[in-house]
């Protein structure tokens, strides 16, 4: 079994920064790509930034420019650095990773989730 916790949500000002964490643990022989999704209420859960295991990274148009993901390959670890946030970047954002066990089967695991709020 593999284990996601996300830390570094909270309540920010409009304008301003958080940094999100997400460290694995569990079963792992490789994690492949790792990612972060949001939902806020009454909408999908969508893609906010992916990042492979090489550091090829995606992002949604609505993010570009404000946030950058990256990741520890040692730590197994994925974070997400918000800038300039605004009020509709307010959701639960929850952590993503394709993981690759030493059985060499690879499944998607969640974390729980990490409530962000952006609020004057």
């Amino acid at each position: 079994q593999v284990q996601l916790v996300e830390s570094g949500g909270g309540l920010v000002q409009p304008g301003g920064s958080l940094r999100l964490s997400c460290a694995a643990s569990g079963s792992i022989f490789r994690i492949n790509a790792m990612g972060w999704y949001r939902q806020s209420p009454g909408k999908e859960r969508e893609l906010v930034a992916r990042i492979t295991s090489g550091g090829i990274t995606n992002y949604a148009d609505s993010v570009k420019g404000r946030f950058t993901i990256s990741r520890d390959n040692a730590k197994n670890a994925v974070y997400l650095q918000m800038n300039n946030l605004k009020p509709e970047d307010t959701a639960v954002y929850y952590c993503n990773a394709e993981v690759e066990s030493f059985r060499r089967i690879a499944m998607t695991y969640w974390g729980k989730g990490t409530l962000v709020t952006v609020s004057s």
